[in-house]
């Protein structure tokens, strides 16, 4: 996935796993886990290119 290049102020972001099993042991099927809303930063674009031409590099 190190290949690939966002373009302007785009970012890839690769999901984590969310735990398999709880802290009490019990194990959560797939059915019951929800969309992630956690993830890792792997790539970052040049920036937003403005009206007069410019690139804002992203903060």
């Amino acid at each position: 996935m190190s290949n690939i290049k966002p373009l302007y102020d785009r970012v890839v972001i690769k999901r984590t796993e969310e735990e398999k099993v709880s802290a009490g042991g019990i194990v959560i099927p797939d059915s019951a886990t929800e969309k992630p809303i956690k993830g890792q930063v792997v790539a970052v674009g040049d920036g937003k290119v403005l009206d007069n031409g410019t690139v804002r590099a992203p903060k």
